[in-house]
């Protein structure tokens, strides 16, 4: 399962020992949050991915990893079978332009990324099941039925 920390100022995709070896990649992926433009939440990433693993490893429909290349761009992909995932579309970024993650946490990264969050990187998962004060717009009042006029 990746892991994703996130500051005030990237989005890192900490890799295991096995996903650096299957995705042939050393360091983990740090994206700055100014170069995300857009999050989305899908069911099956299989249909998100373009191009093809190069270098990375493919096993259809049931794992793929690594950097994965098209005439769109770089993306970096991290998908396991037919499970949740997250696609992160970049603009500005050097090195990809879509990040493509099975991950359950989800969600609690599309939440992160509307929070103000410390300098500190921290799990997503830590930083959603903190409170946050939430801001309840005042209910309208309704205005007390007039009575038609008698004559």
């Amino acid at each position: 399962m990746v892991t994703l920390l996130l500051d005030s100022k990237r989005l890192e995709v900490a890799l295991s020992a096995t996903e650096r070896a299957l995705s042939f990649r050393r360091e983990p992926v740090r994206v700055d949050r100014t170069h995300i433009t857009k999050v989305q939440l899908v069911d099956d990433p299989w249909g998100w991915l373009r191009g093809v693993a190069t270098p990375g490893t493919v096993i259809p429909r049931t794992i793929a990893m690594g950097r994965w290349r098209s005439a769109g761009g770089d993306d970096f992909v991290l998908v396991r079978r037919r499970r949740a995932s997250v696609v992160i579309d970049l603009e500005g970024d050097p090195e990809f332009q879509r990040l493509v993650l099975t991950t359950r946490h989800g969600l609690a990264l599309v939440q992160a990324l509307r929070l103000e969050v410390e300098d500190e990187p921290v799990d997503v998962v830590s930083l959603t099941t903190t409170e946050v004060p939430v801001i309840r717009p005042a209910r309208p009042t309704r205005a007390p039925a007039r009575r038609p006029a008698q004559a």
